[in-house]
C-alpha cells in the first residue's frame, strides 16, 4: 500500500484537497466551491461551516479518486489569512451588521477596517517595524478593533479568534494551536521573541485581550509543520473519510504553502541560494516571498521581516499585490465584448483567456512586432484595490491611459495584455525594494493560477529580467500543505527536508534582452510615473476637500 499525505488548501473561492506520495507525486485532487457574501465592494464575508463542509467533501472525493486507497500518514492545511470568529461552544459568531451568525468570517481581502488601520498606523508603534512599517487592512488587529467598535455584542460573545488556517487544524484536532506563520505575519506576534506585544495591544484599544491572558487569540503557538497532539479526532476523521489519530501538521497561510512548494526546488548547476530567489504565488492576489539567513531586513512597504514564518530560523520578507487574478477578471468581465467572448469560449470548449491569447498572437503576427509591443500606447496602473507593496497604501486607485473610442475584441485583448503587464511591473517594483536592502533576486519560482497562462509568464520574466522557474507539480500550494502533513507524520525530520524530498523544478524561462528589454524598461518608467501623476491629481484636488 502506498504511503501518502494529504494537502488541503482553502483559497478565496474554493477548498481543494490533493493526495501525494512521499516523493511529491500527486495521486489525486478534488475541489469544492465556497460561498461568499459581498455586502459592499470593499467587504467580503464567508461561513466557516461552509468552508469545513467544502474541505471534507474535497478530501473524500480525492480519496475516491485514487487508483488504490493509500495509507495516509499525515495531513496539512493552508488557507487564506481570513478572520474566523467562534463562541465558547465553537459556534459561529456574526461579523456582519445584518446579524447573520452564518457569516462569521471576514475574508482576507476585506477592507472594512480602513479607519482602524489608519489610526493604528498613526501611532508609530515599534511592532510595526516587523510589518514593513505600516499595517494593512488585510491584517487581523485592525479587523479585531473594527469588530470591537462596530459589533460589541459579537465581540463579547466571541471566545475564539482564529486565522482561517488555524481554524482548520482546530476542526481537525480540537486543539487551539496557532501557527507561528499566521500569528507572525497577520497578528503582529513577535516570533523572534516568542511573545505578544502587550503594550501595542493596549495602545490600540485591544487591552482586554491582554487582560484575559491572550486566551482568545492564542497561547499555544507551534512551529510550521510541527505535529499537533492527538492528531485527527474521531469526529473529524468521520467527516473527512479518514482514520482517527492521523498526524496533523501546524498550518500555513496559503501563499506560504506555495512558497514551501517551490522555493527549495533544485536547479541544474546551481545551489539553493535563498538570497537570490523569490517565490511568486499568484491567484486572486499575489504574494512575493524572499528569505534570508542574514540579519533581518526592514523594507518599507514590504511585510516582515518575519522570523521562522515559512522556514524555521530564516527571516521572511513578503511583498504582495492585493488584486492580480481578481483584477484581470474584473477588467475582462467588465468589457462590452466579454459576453460574446464567453459564448465563443463555451462553444469551442476553451477559456476566455485562451481566446484572448490567440487574438493577441494574431495581432502581433499582423504587426510584425513582439506581442508585448502591442501596448506601446496603452498603460495601466493596477491599484484598483489599493497597493499592498511597496507603497502600502490601500487608498490608491487604478488608472488606464490610452483608451480609444472603440470596444472591439481587439481593444479588449490589448487592455487585458496591458493589465497583465502592469501586474508584472508591480512585481518588478517589489523586487527592486527588496534588492535595495541586500537581496540580489535573479530567479522567480512561480506557482498558482496565473502560471497556467503563457502571457502572464512571459510578461513576468521579461518585465523583471529574472529567470522564471515553474514547479514540476503544478499544484504547488497543495504540495506545500502536504509537506506539512509529511513532516508531522514523521516522513521527514523538518520542513526543509520535506521541501527537498517532495518538490522539483519544471520548465525554466529566460527573460528577454536587447530591444524588448529596453521596451519593458520604458513601460516600467511609465508605470512609476502613473503613480506620481495620481499623487499630483490628489494634491490638485486637496483644496476642494469637504466642499
Amino acid at each position: 500500500m502506498t504511503r501518502a499525505v494529504i494537502g488541503v488548501d482553502v483559497g478565496t473561492g474554493s477548498a481543494r484537497a490533493g493526495i501525494f506520495d512521499l516523493a511529491g507525486r500527486r495521486l489525486a485532487r478534488a475541489s469544492r466551491p465556497i460561498r461568499m457574501w459581498r455586502p459592499d465592494p470593499d467587504w467580503a464575508e464567508q461561513s466557516s461551516d461552509d468552508i469545513w463542509a467544502a474541505v471534507c467533501a474535497a478530501v473524500r472525493e480525492a480519496l475516491d479518486g485514487c487508483a488504490e486507497r493509500p495509507e495516509v500518514v499525515g495531513i496539512g492545511f493552508d488557507a487564506t489569512c481570513s478572520l474566523v470568529v467562534l463562541d465558547a461552544a465553537g459556534r459561529p459568531v456574526t461579523v456582519s451588521p445584518e446579524g447573520d451568525d452564518a457569516r462569521n468570517v471576514i475574508v482576507w481581502m476585506d477592507h472594512r477596517a480602513l479607519d482602524q488601520t489608519g489610526r493604528i498606523n498613526a501611532g508609530d508603534h515599534e511592532v510595526l517595524r516587523y510589518v514593513g512599517g505600516r499595517l494593512s487592512p488585510e491584517m487581523q488587529t485592525p479587523k479585531l478593533l473594527w469588530l470591537k467598535e462596530t459589533l460589541p455584542a459579537s465581540w463579547r460573545r466571541a471566545a475564539h479568534f482564529f486565522d482561517l488556517p488555524d481554524f482548520l487544524t482546530w476542526r481537525a484536532t480540537g486543539a487551539t494551536r496557532r501557527s507561528l506563520c499566521s500569528l507572525v505575519c497577520k497578528w503582529t506576534y513577535l516570533g523572534h521573541e516568542g511573545r505578544w506585544d502587550d503594550g501595542y495591544l493596549r495602545a490600540i484599544g485591544l487591552g482586554d485581550l491582554v487582560e484575559e491572558g491572550h486566551a482568545r487569540i492564542g497561547t499555544d503557538v507551534g512551529a510550521v509543520g510541527s505535529a499537533i497532539a492527538g492528531g485527527l479526532t474521531a469526529e473529524a476523521a468521520r467527516e473527512l473519510g479518514l482514520t482517527p489519530g492521523i498526524a496533523v501538521g501546524t498550518s500555513l497561510i496559503d501563499a506560504h504553502a506555495g512558497g514551501i512548494g517551490v522555493i527549495g526546488a533544485a536547479l541544474p548547476g546551481a545551489n539553493v541560494d535563498f538570497n537570490r530567489r523569490l517565490a511568486l504565488i499568484g491567484g486572486t492576489s499575489s504574494c512575493h516571498m524572499a528569505m534570508t539567513q542574514a540579519a533581518p531586513r526592514f523594507i518599507p512597504g514590504v511585510w516582515g521581516p518575519y522570523h521562522s514564518a515559512m522556514l524555521p530560523g530564516l527571516w521572511l520578507n513578503e511583498g504582495g499585490q492585493s488584486a492580480t487574478g481578481a483584477l484581470i477578471d474584473h477588467v475582462v468581465q467588465g468589457h462590452p465584448r466579454h459576453a460574446d467572448l464567453a459564448a465563443a469560449a463555451r462553444q469551442r470548449g476553451t477559456t476566455v483567456y485562451q481566446l484572448l491569447n490567440e487574438e493577441l498572437a494574431a495581432l502581433a503576427g499582423r504587426s510584425g512586432e513582439p506581442l508585448a509591443a502591442l501596448t506601446r500606447d496603452l498603460h495601466v496602473l493596477p491599484y484598483f484595490h489599493g497597493n499592498r507593496s511597496p507603497r502600502a497604501d490601500a487608498t490608491l486607485r487604478g488608472a488606464v491611459s490610452g483608451l480609444r473610442l472603440s470596444d472591439s475584441l481587439e481593444d479588449l485583448a490589448l487592455l487585458y495584455l496591458a493589465t497583465v503587464q502592469a501586474i508584472a511591473y508591480g512585481t518588478r517594483h517589489i523586487i527592486a525594494a527588496m534588492d535595495g536592502t541586500g537581496y540580489a533576486i535573479d530567479t522567480i519560482l512561480a506557482c498558482g493560477g496565473g502560471t497556467k497562462n503563457p502571457v502572464f509568464l512571459e510578461a513576468h520574466a521579461d518585465a523583471t529580467g529574472c529567470t522564471l522557474v515553474l514547479p514540476a507539480e503544478p499544484e504547488a500550494v497543495l504540495l506545500g500543505a502536504a509537506v506539512l502533513g509529511a513532516v508531522a507524520g514523521g516522513a521527514f525530520p523538518d520542513v526543509a527536508a520535506g521541501m527537498a524530498g517532495m518538490s522539483r523544478a519544471g520548465r525554466v524561462m529566460a527573460p528577454a534582452d536587447g530591444a524588448l528589454r529596453d521596451y519593458h524598461d520604458a513601460k516600467y518608467r511609465v508605470f512609476l510615473r502613473l503613480y506620481e501623476d495620481q499623487m499630483a491629481y490628489r494634491a490638485l484636488m486637496e483644496p476642494t476637500a469637504g466642499s
